[in-house]
């Protein structure tokens, strides 16, 4: 299990791994015009289920395409967030778990969502979806992870590896910790002040 997840989360690695992936456009004939590399749904739904199995979590970070290809995973365990491209949630819910619309902060340093959030400023790790463009690679910077499927090569990405492999929350303030230590420092200034 994953306890760096908050509660509401940690049920996402309860029984498997958990991985992340976004804007598949399944049967989006328009994805060949973006890029003409695009690879078939069919060629996508293969490397999933080739690397997500029945009992991890798949977090879709939107843009999903014809949603009756959801069906084909064989992960059912599928929570999506929507994107700009997804036609709101209620047409998703009897392939998903969960759906959800908006940024979700999953755990005190990691933001997840459909479009880069950006001015956090090291507050968090914002894993997202949306820019197509390879030139920044998965990892634009420290602060935002692109899980895009053209963009991390096909292939859904695992939380644990990003978090331990790759090293994501190195440069990630913990706010939480840090207002508190700031609030103890202040009393204790005061304290001391009232002492002198």
């Amino acid at each position: 299990m994953i306890k760096s997840l908050y509660k509401t989360y940690q049920h996402w690695s309860e029984t498997g791994a958990v991985f992340f992936f976004s804007d598949p456009h399944f049967d989006d004939v328009d994805c060949k015009i973006m890029n003409p590399n695009w690879i078939s749904a069919d060629e996508q739904i293969k490397i999933i289920n080739s690397m997500v199995f029945k009992n991890d979590y798949l977090i879709l970070l939107g843009d999903i395409g014809n949603e009756k290809r959801l069906a084909e995973l064989r992960c059912k365990n599928i929570v999506l967030l929507t994107g700009n491209h997804d036609r709101g949630c209620a047409i998703y819910e009897p392939y998903c778990k969960e759906v959800y619309d908006g940024p979700l902060f999953i755990a005190d340093r990691i933001l997840i969502s459909h479009e880069p959030i950006n001015g956090l400023e090291n507050m968090c790790v914002n894993i997202h979806g949306h820019c197509h463009n390879s030139k920044w690679g998965m990892f634009g910077d420290m602060g935002h992870v692109n899980v895009a499927a053209d963009v991390a090569e096909w292939k859904p990405y695992s939380l644990k590896d990003m978090i331990v492999k790759d090293k994501i929350l190195v440069n990630a303030i913990n706010y939480h910790r840090f207002t508190i230590d700031n609030a103890t420092e202040n009393s204790m200034k005061g304290v001391l002040n009232e002492l002198n």
